[in-house]
Protein backbone atom coordinates (compact mmCIF):
# COMPACT_ATOMS: atom_id res chain seq x y z
CA UNK A 1 0.00 0.00 0.00
CA UNK A 2 3.22 2.21 0.93
CA UNK A 3 4.76 1.75 -2.54
CA UNK A 4 0.85 3.02 -3.94
CA UNK A 5 0.71 6.07 -2.33
CA UNK A 6 4.54 6.57 -3.27
CA UNK A 7 3.75 6.25 -6.70
CA UNK A 8 0.31 8.13 -6.94
CA UNK A 9 2.08 10.91 -5.40
CA UNK A 10 4.85 10.85 -7.75
CA UNK A 11 2.67 10.58 -10.59
CA UNK A 12 0.42 13.40 -9.43
CA UNK A 13 3.96 15.73 -9.44
CA UNK A 14 5.20 14.57 -12.78
CA UNK A 15 1.60 15.65 -14.03
CA UNK A 16 2.07 19.11 -11.90
CA UNK A 17 5.10 20.17 -13.72
CA UNK A 18 4.51 18.43 -17.23
CA UNK A 19 1.35 20.71 -17.17
CA UNK A 20 3.03 24.17 -16.19
CA UNK A 21 5.78 23.44 -18.58
CA UNK A 22 3.41 22.83 -21.58
CA UNK A 23 1.30 25.93 -20.37
CA UNK A 24 4.30 28.27 -20.25
CA UNK A 25 5.01 26.83 -23.84
CA UNK A 26 1.46 27.03 -25.28
CA UNK A 27 2.18 30.79 -24.47
CA UNK A 28 4.66 30.98 -27.19
CA UNK A 29 7.83 33.45 -27.61
CA UNK A 30 6.99 36.75 -26.35
CA UNK A 31 9.87 38.10 -27.74
CA UNK A 32 8.92 41.48 -29.66
CA UNK A 33 9.13 40.18 -33.42
CA UNK A 34 10.66 42.89 -36.19
CA UNK A 35 8.42 43.84 -38.67
CA UNK A 36 9.41 44.09 -41.87
CA UNK A 37 8.31 47.60 -43.76
CA UNK A 38 9.27 47.63 -46.97
CA UNK A 39 7.06 49.45 -49.26
CA UNK A 40 5.69 52.34 -46.65
CA UNK A 41 7.14 55.61 -46.89
CA UNK A 42 10.11 56.30 -44.42
CA UNK A 43 8.75 58.67 -41.24
CA UNK A 44 12.37 59.60 -39.94
CA UNK A 45 13.60 60.10 -36.62
CA UNK A 46 10.69 62.42 -35.11
CA UNK A 47 8.17 60.53 -33.54
CA UNK A 48 4.47 61.77 -35.40
CA UNK A 49 1.55 62.26 -32.84
CA UNK A 50 -0.70 61.31 -35.92
CA UNK A 51 -1.23 57.98 -37.72
CA UNK A 52 0.58 58.77 -41.50
CA UNK A 53 -0.54 55.80 -42.62
CA UNK A 54 -4.46 55.89 -41.83
CA UNK A 55 -6.40 53.84 -44.63
CA UNK A 56 -3.19 52.89 -46.62
CA UNK A 57 -3.35 49.97 -48.04
CA UNK A 58 0.18 48.36 -47.89
CA UNK A 59 0.00 49.79 -43.92
CA UNK A 60 -2.74 48.11 -43.58
CA UNK A 61 -1.09 44.77 -44.66
CA UNK A 62 2.18 44.88 -42.68
CA UNK A 63 0.14 46.36 -39.85
CA UNK A 64 -1.81 42.64 -39.78
CA UNK A 65 1.44 40.94 -40.05
CA UNK A 66 2.87 42.87 -36.94
CA UNK A 67 -0.07 42.62 -34.94
CA UNK A 68 -0.23 39.07 -35.10
CA UNK A 69 3.29 39.26 -34.60
CA UNK A 70 3.40 41.51 -31.70
CA UNK A 71 -0.08 41.71 -29.84
CA UNK A 72 -2.41 39.05 -30.93
CA UNK A 73 -1.12 36.72 -27.89
CA UNK A 74 -1.84 39.09 -25.39
CA UNK A 75 -4.96 41.41 -27.51
CA UNK A 76 -6.42 38.78 -29.50
CA UNK A 77 -6.51 37.28 -32.63
CA UNK A 78 -8.13 39.59 -35.51
CA UNK A 79 -8.10 42.26 -32.08
CA UNK A 80 -10.83 40.67 -30.38
CA UNK A 81 -9.35 40.53 -26.49
CA UNK A 82 -10.13 37.49 -23.99
CA UNK A 83 -10.61 39.97 -21.50
CA UNK A 84 -6.97 40.10 -19.85
CA UNK A 85 -5.71 42.57 -22.12
CA UNK A 86 -7.74 46.01 -23.18
CA UNK A 87 -9.56 45.04 -26.27
CA UNK A 88 -8.34 47.46 -28.84
CA UNK A 89 -11.64 47.41 -31.47
CA UNK A 90 -12.98 49.72 -28.80
CA UNK A 91 -9.64 52.23 -29.03
CA UNK A 92 -11.02 55.91 -30.28
CA UNK A 93 -10.48 56.41 -33.91
CA UNK A 94 -8.18 58.96 -35.44
CA UNK A 95 -5.72 61.82 -33.89
CA UNK A 96 -7.31 60.93 -30.44
CA UNK A 97 -6.88 56.98 -30.57
CA UNK A 98 -3.22 57.56 -32.39
CA UNK A 99 -2.27 59.51 -29.24
CA UNK A 100 -2.84 56.89 -26.29
CA UNK A 101 -2.00 54.06 -28.71
CA UNK A 102 1.50 55.35 -30.08
CA UNK A 103 2.27 56.27 -25.94
CA UNK A 104 1.24 52.97 -24.97
CA UNK A 105 2.62 50.91 -27.70
CA UNK A 106 6.42 53.08 -27.20
CA UNK A 107 6.55 52.85 -23.46
CA UNK A 108 4.12 49.74 -22.57
CA UNK A 109 2.52 49.67 -19.29
CA UNK A 110 3.44 48.74 -15.69
CA UNK A 111 0.70 48.47 -13.30
CA UNK A 112 2.01 48.45 -9.61
CA UNK A 113 5.03 47.30 -10.65
CA UNK A 114 4.21 44.68 -12.88
CA UNK A 115 5.10 45.16 -16.85
CA UNK A 116 1.78 44.59 -18.49
CA UNK A 117 2.75 45.49 -21.85
CA UNK A 118 6.39 45.69 -22.93
CA UNK A 119 7.46 48.66 -24.29
CA UNK A 120 8.57 48.15 -28.21
CA UNK A 121 10.56 51.20 -28.29
CA UNK A 122 13.91 50.16 -30.13
CA UNK A 123 12.63 47.18 -31.10
CA UNK A 124 9.41 48.29 -33.37
CA UNK A 125 9.91 51.47 -35.88
CA UNK A 126 8.32 54.08 -36.00
CA UNK A 127 6.33 52.93 -39.26
CA UNK A 128 5.68 49.60 -37.91
CA UNK A 129 3.55 51.02 -34.90
CA UNK A 130 2.05 53.27 -37.35
CA UNK A 131 1.23 50.05 -39.30
CA UNK A 132 -0.07 48.32 -36.53
CA UNK A 133 -2.36 50.79 -35.37
CA UNK A 134 -3.72 51.54 -39.24
CA UNK A 135 -4.38 47.52 -38.60
CA UNK A 136 -6.22 48.03 -35.33
CA UNK A 137 -7.92 50.84 -36.55
CA UNK A 138 -9.41 48.67 -39.42
CA UNK A 139 -11.25 46.77 -36.51
CA UNK A 140 -12.86 49.36 -34.76
CA UNK A 141 -16.37 48.85 -33.51
CA UNK A 142 -18.40 51.63 -31.30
Amino acid sequence: MQIYRGLATSLVICLTLLLGYSLAIAHGDVSPQPVNTEGLEPLGEEWLEANPYRDNPVALEIGSSGYSQNCARCHGLQVISGGLSPDLRYLEKGDEGDEWFIERIRNGATINGITRMPAFEGTLSQEAMWAIRTYVESKYEE
